[in-house]
């Protein structure tokens, strides 16, 4: 239980340092979070539980395709805020967008060869 607690601890620590800076400073905010971060962290505990090369393998790869189709999020959000739509309607409509091609990926990926 005390493991649990600490990742999910230095995760959210993390995620509270992005926040904060990108209130003052909104591009190293960015760069904060747009540092693989999560995904590094998640392969730290992922190798303390079970450190097998062909799963981190595994893993590692199928994190890479799973990252491709969440970008368009990043690039339809400011251009529905720049274009007056609120917030929540232009989180919304990034997250529904990422879900489809999330669903897309797993979809296809498999046709092409990925093992996701």
């Amino acid at each position: 239980m005390l493991y649990i607690a600490l990742k999910a601890t230095v995760s959210g620590i993390l995620i509270a340092i992005a926040s904060t800076v990108a209130r003052r400073y909104p591009g190293t905010g960015a760069l904060i979070a747009s540092l693989p971060l999560i995904s590094v962290l998640s392969m730290i505990w992922l190798w303390a539980e079970k450190p097998n090369v062909q799963n981190m393998a595994a893993h590692s790869s199928a994190t890479f395709w799973y990252v491709l189709p969440s970008l368009p999020m990043f690039l339809l959000i400011p251009v529905l805020l720049r274009n007056g739509a609120a917030f929540w309607l232009a989180l919304l409509a990034g997250c529904a967008l990422t879900v489809v091609l999330y669903s897309m990926t797993t979809w296809l990926g498999p046709r092409f060869g990925l093992q996701l």
